[in-house]
């Protein structure tokens, strides 16, 4: 677990960029090592920060100052609480959606425009329970979510985008994107039918920004760098436009 970087630390939060194929807290069937596991290491004064979760296996596990969390196989920033009181203020943050996040993303398909906004209720998907879903026919409550998105790079095949969740629902991004039919490359759960492009190996999709307010009233803004593989992709879009 060396290949976790700190981004940022200070006395009331610690933020790192996450690399993909890590979990940030057990699932209750993977035996694979998660980032709460790294933190009780570097950090286990933390152990009590935060609140705990009960799984659907029944089991209940502690989420040492996890304020949010970002897909196993997504890399980049994600925001970890030093004291309650830090973890009880982004966690009202949060709610009142003033923490701002900025994803990248490869996406199959061409763009004609360049940005827009994507306002779909997001719900269970009535064909695998896995799934979420913001198209006709999604199951039990549908809860709003909003993404806007800005394209920056645009070939025939592929495109890279800049997404920003306006609300914080499960698989939002992958979901909202596979809505307007530009689904995530090597999105194995959305788009299980189409080929990886750009040699991704893994979900396409960085977590690249997180700007939040610190308890003194500072507003910190955290860039995570990209991983190899986005790095590469990045350059070879650039070739295709």
């Amino acid at each position: 677990m060396n290949n976790i970087t700190i981004l940022y630390e200070d006395d009331q939060s610690l933020v790192i960029n996450k690399p993909a194929g890590m979990m940030v807290h057990p699932d209750g069937t993977s035996k694979d090592k998660t980032l709460t596991d790294w933190i009780m290491e570097k950090y286990p004064e933390l152990e009590n920060i935060g609140e705990e979760q009960t799984l659907r296996t029944g089991e209940t596990i502690k989420r040492p100052g996890i304020v949010h969390r970002i897909d196993k196989d997504t890399s980049g920033v994600l925001i970890i609480a030093k004291t309650q009181e830090a973890f009880l203020h982004l966690k009202e943050q949060f709610q009142e959606r003033t923490v701002e996040k900025v994803y990248q993303a490869f996406v199959y398909g061409h763009f004609n425009e360049v940005e827009g906004i994507i306002d779909r209720p997001i719900g269970k998907s009535k064909k695998d329970f896995r799934r979420w879903s913001a198209q006709r026919g999604a199951r039990g409550t549908l809860r709003e979510a909003v993404t806007e998105y800005k394209v920056l790079f645009s070939a025939k095949e592929v495109s890279f985008v800049e997404l920003f969740p306006k609300t914080g629902r499960t698989h939002q991004l992958r979901v909202h994107m596979k809505a307007i039919n530009h689904p995530l490359v090597s999105d194995i759960l959305y788009a299980p039918s189409h080929q990886s492009l750009l040699g991704f190996k893994r979900l396409a999709l960085h977590a690249k920004s997180v700007s939040f307010n610190s308890l003194s009233g500072d507003r910190i803004e955290i860039i995570a760098p990209y991983p190899e593989d986005f790095e590469q992709a990045v350059a070879e879009i650039k070739t295709m436009c």
